[in-house]
Parts: structure tokens; C-alpha cells; sequence
């Protein structure tokens, strides 16, 4: 007989997310990887936009350009470089952080107290959209597609993540 009677560490929740944390962090690596060979040949200076600092920040630096627009007690935060296009808006509390580089695009958005991360790395497309206090990510590469919202997630394209905490879907391209 054992002398100690421990339950299980890990329920099956507990491993599926997990498993999908490590395969986010693994999209990531990839899409961030393929983005460092050679997304782009136009180069700009990076732009960093931040709200509530200003109520409505948009920044364009020659190719790269960034919005942020947060109410209510929110946060949104966007920066992108190299020809990147990223926006962020949040509202009633919400957090909102977005970021593009080489001819990407990121739209991230939020409220009712909701955290949205959108990333568009090497020319991918991502839009996250988080609400009522749950989570969205959403990572795209070279080529590729990511959305998290709150009906679900979708991915399109070989260097594409995108995962929702409320529902708990999660897609790799």
C-alpha cells in the first residue's frame, strides 16, 4: 500500500491548455523564425502608440504606421515597423496590445474588462477580440491569417495561431 495518496496533478483541462500553450509558443517561434529570413524589403523606423496616454494616438513613420484608442479605464497599445500596419481600441477596461512588421496587419480590440493580443509578423493578417474579462490571441505569418474572436478561431495558412480562452478553441495553420 502507498503511503501517500496524491491526486492527479493535471486535470484534462489542465493539460490541454497545456498542449496549447505549447503549441503556441511553438506557431510563434515559426512564424517569428520565417519572418527574420526575408519578409520585406521596405524599412521604417518603428512607431509605438499608447492610449490612454493620448485618447486617440496614431503614429506614421515613412511605411509603418500605428492607432491606439482606449475609453473607460482601458488600455491599447500597438507598434509596428518595416511596412507594418497595427490598431488597437479598448474600452471598459479593457486591454488591448497589437503588433505588425513587414507588410502585416494586427487588429486587436477589447472591453467589458477582456485582454486581446494580436501579432502580424512577415506580412500575415491577425485580428484577436476579447470581451467580458476572457482572452484572445491571435499570431500570423508570412502569408497566412489568424483570428480569435468571441465565436471562435479561425487560421489560415502554414504560419498561423490564434486561441480563445473563453471558448477554449485553439488552431494552428
Amino acid at each position: 500500500m502507498s503511503t501517500s495518496s496524491r491526486p492527479r496533478v493535471l486535470s484534462s483541462l489542465g493539460r490541454r491548455m497545456m498542449r496549447t500553450a505549447a503549441v503556441a509558443a511553438l506557431g510563434f517561434g515559426v512564424a517569428l523564425g520565417v519572418s527574420t529570413v526575408g519578409a520585406g524589403a521596405a524599412s521604417a523606423a518603428p512607431v509605438v502608440c499608447t492610449s490612454p496616454a493620448t485618447a486617440n494616438d496614431i503614429q506614421v513613420s515613412e511605411f509603418a504606421s500605428c492607432g491606439a484608442q482606449a475609453f473607460e479605464q482601458s488600455v491599447a497599445r500597438s507598434a509596428a515597423m518595416d511596412s507594418g500596419t497595427a490598431v488597437s481600441v479598448a474600452q471598459n477596461f479593457g486591454s488591448s496590445n497589437s503588433f505588425a512588421t513587414g507588410f502585416g496587419t494586427a487588429l486587436s480590440a477589447s472591453r467589458g474588462n477582456g485582454q486581446s493580443l494580436a501579432l502580424a509578423i512577415g506580412g500575415g493578417i491577425a485580428h484577436s477580440w476579447a470581451d467580458d474579462g476572457y482572452a484572445t490571441f491571435a499570431v500570423a505569418g508570412w502569408g497566412s491569417g489568424a483570428t480569435a474572436e468571441q465565436g471562435g478561431v479561425n487560421c489560415v495558412g502554414p504560419l498561423s495561431f490564434a486561441w480563445n480562452l473563453r471558448t477554449g478553441q485553439s488552431c494552428i495553420g
